[in-house]
């Protein structure tokens, strides 16, 4: 068969997948559904624990116009440390610690992988706000608490969701790994499924790898719409033109 042929075969066999009866169902683990369900869940979940760690310290310290060099530090090692490195080592200690391999070793490395972004942007956006705001609030007795929650986080906010926003991608594209170590690992499950069964497989990867694409496209444009929302246009333009840490 030529290369022609075998992409068609492909394609016509990732078509045959999707029609298979089980494959559009909300709780059959063959289900894509399902499986975007346990995909976003991981996703979210993640970034949710990953904030709550990260942006207090980050608000705190950058309130105090401390950690800059820890700031610069942890983007560098975020960047530098690789997410599948991350999920085979805590797998490794679930492993020798006989906890549930199918949920901690790939919830860890998430939240791993989503605090730099987090706390980089966090840090920036709030020593970025105008020090005549702060010096304002300050002047009128506002207490440093307040100062932080009522001015520098609202204003500190587009920069912090724009983080936010890359770290929920950079999840959303790493729960894919996850299949490779335990049974989870949301749509990713289908692409390392296809690739055990070898050539009989080609369908269900490509079927997979274009869910996890589409999957990452919608969530950027909700995540778009989101902060477009939350935060006033004025705000927004203001923060635009701004440089942000990402």
């Amino acid at each position: 068969m030529g290369a022609e042929g075998a992409g068609v075969s492909i394609f016509s066999e990732a078509w045959d997948w999707l029609g298979q009866p089980n494959r559009w169902s909300w709780t059959d683990p063959a289900g894509i559904p399902y499986r975007t369900v346990e995909h976003l869940s991981f996703s979210a979940l993640s970034l949710v624990v990953a904030a709550a760690l990260t942006v207090p310290p980050a608000l705190w310290l950058a309130h105090s116009r401390r950690g800059a060099f820890l700031s610069s530090t942890v983007v560098n090692l975020g960047r530098a440390i690789p997410s599948f490195g991350l999920i085979i080592l805590f797998w490794f200690l679930a492993s020798r610690w006989e906890l549930n391999t199918d949920f901690w070793p790939l919830l860890v490395a998430l939240v791993a992988l989503a605090l730099p972004p987090l706390f980089t942007n966090t840090y920036a956006g709030v020593v970025s706000v105008d020090a005549d705001a702060v010096d304002a609030a300050r002047g009128t007795g506002y207490t440093e608490a307040q100062i932080m929650f009522r001015i520098e986080l609202p204003l500190a906010l587009p920069v912090i969701l724009a983080g936010a926003r890359v770290a929920f991608l950079q999840l959303v594209a790493t729960v894919a790994i996850g299949a490779i170590v335990n049974d989870g690992g949301g749509l990713g499950r289908y692409i390392v499924d296809g690739f055990a069964q070898g050539r009989a497989g080609y369908g269900e990867i490509l079927a997979g790898g274009v869910a996890v694409i589409v999957l990452a496209l919608l969530c950027e444009g909700l995540f778009a719409l989101v902060i477009r929302w939350a935060v006033p246009r004025g705000l927004a333009l203001r923060n635009a033109r701004q440089p942000q840490v990402l």
